[in-house]
């Protein structure tokens, strides 16, 4: 175990992982996984089978009950709360939840303005953010005037301003119109960052991820590849799953 937590390619190390929820209930049980710089992994599972519990529990928004975890190296614990969260950004499924200024641009300035960031510097990573996701023009809008796709759209820009190691999202495709999931798909695959993304979405994880878990009552049931889970239909159906529209329809 100490092995894998020292080995600088694994930015996310998760390691028997149980959070319990009212009346004993186990959310999690003993989950174990680790993702490696750069890569982008897919959570599946079933309504209820844990996903958003997961994502939470490695910010420290959801306490656990015992295990590690591990993000860049740095152990998850209250002394390293706000250390971890420097390193894990959190895309939540509704953008609303995240944007709460009146002005886009202050809704981006907003984290690196707590961590004492100079104007200047904050004014030029925005600059950056906003060009890398090519919204440059929603600079000055006011964020309630915005559509899904757009709230969307900065809501990740409220976490790429700051540079995390890692970024999870939570359902990012959920509730977008079809022009604008192109879109998300299309800035999720270019983005050069450590993705971990829980998503009902199995065409847009087909096309974007390079691994797959599938967890289901709180337990991971299966890992592997894109190519491995996706296209196994049996494995799918098994969990409640179906095979992504984009292979149902062909011979595999």
């Amino acid at each position: 175990m100490d092995s894998v937590i020292s080995t600088e390619n694994n930015i996310l190390y998760v390691d028997q992982v149980t959070v319990v929820g009212t009346g004993g209930v186990k959310i999690l049980d003993e989950v174990s996984f680790a993702i490696k710089a750069g890569e982008k992994v897919a959570l599946i599972g079933e309504n209820g089978a844990g996903k958003s519990t997961l994502l939470m529990s490695l910010v420290g928004i959801t306490p656990i009950e015992s295990g590690n975890i591990h993000v860049n190296q740095i152990a998850l614990n209250k002394k390293n709360l706000a250390q971890i969260r420097a390193e894990t950004g959190v895309v939540f499924q509704n953008p609303d939840d995240q944007l709460f200024m009146p002005k886009v641009y202050d809704d981006i300035a907003f984290g690196p303005r707590n961590l004492g960031i100079s104007e200047s510097e904050i004014c030029l990573r925005i600059d950056a953010v906003l060009e890398k996701l090519g919204i440059s023009h929603l600079r000055e809008r006011m964020t309630g005037k915005l559509s899904g796709g757009e709230k969307r759209r900065i809501a990740i820009a409220t976490v790429l301003v700051m540079n995390p190691s890692i970024i999870l999202f939570d359902e990012p495709s959920s509730f977008l119109d079809p022009k604008s999931r192109r879109l998300l798909i299309n800035e999720l695959s270019s983005l050069r960052y450590t993705q971990f993304i829980a998503t009902h979405d199995l065409d847009m994880a087909l096309e974007i991820c390079d691994r797959v878990i599938i967890l289901q009552n709180g337990k991971i049931q299966a890992e592997g590849t894109v190519k491995e889970i996706l296209t196994n239909q049996e494995l799918l159906e098994k969990f409640g799953l179906e095979l992504p529209l984009s292979l149902s329809k062909t011979t595999i």
